[in-house]
């Protein structure tokens, strides 16, 4: 099974692609999980990626192009992987195409989640990190015993850059202009299945399943 999820930030694709990975039995490559050790580790390519991940802004394509070939590369994507974050534009999904057909192989299903941008500005504003264990909370749907205060470190909780409401506002607008004309390519390919995104993890996760089952069946 080779597989991408879309949708837009907030949609829970990093929570959904870490649960279908592991019932699927395939690596998550995502993006953003090499992006943010990039930043953690002081790199360059890191320094250079946190100045757009501040904005709202996406990575240059030439920069995240080249990792994502070298990690389907990899011995471990040989039997199927599921694509986090990638592609989010339209060169990107022609580029991946010719990855992949480079690699004798291609795409089984594109799973779109859909989520109204209001509850993802409630969804991603709401979010609070420590800056010491770096566990994530939430304001409403996951709060600290104390407000503010981490449960295991005691230290002060604080609101990541990308996760302020005006950041998050332009992510989605970015989304709309880049990211959202995927769908339309990935239709056209007659890979597209959507789901909503809306509701608990697990019957959100019930939905992609059967929605990845149909997409099986019907090759």
């Amino acid at each position: 099974m080779r597989a991408v999820l879309v949708g837009p930030p907030g949609a829970g694709k990093g929570t959904q692609a870490q649960i279908l990975a592991e019932e699927l039995t395939i690596p998550k490559v995502s993006t953003g999980d090499i992006f943010r050790a990039n930043v953690s580790g002081g790199t360059e390519l890191g320094k250079k990626a946190k100045e757009f991940m501040d904005r709202g802004d996406l990575v240059p394509d030439e920069v995240t192009n080249a990792m994502v070939k070298d990690r389907l590369a990899q011995e471990d994507t040989a039997g199927g992987f599921l694509l986090d974050g990638f592609p989010r534009n339209v060169p990107q999904a022609e580029t991946l195409k010719g990855m992949l057909a480079d690699l004798g192989t291609s795409l089984d299903v594109v799973l779109e989640l859909k989520v109204d941008e209001e509850e993802v500005v409630k969804r991603l504003s709401g979010r609070r990190s420590c800056p010491e264990c770096g566990r994530v909370y939430h304001v409403e749907y996951d709060a600290p015993k104390v407000e503010g205060e981490c449960d295991n470190e005691g230290a002060e909780l604080y609101q990541r850059e990308d996760d302020r409401e005006e950041t998050i506002r332009h992510r989605l607008k970015v989304y709309r202009e880049q990211t959202a004309p995927l769908v339309e390519f990935y239709e056209a390919e007659g890979l597209l299945a959507t789901i909503s995104a809306t509701g608990p993890v697990a019957e959100v996760t019930a939905r992609a399943k059967a929605a990845i089952d149909e997409k099986r069946s019907a090759v």
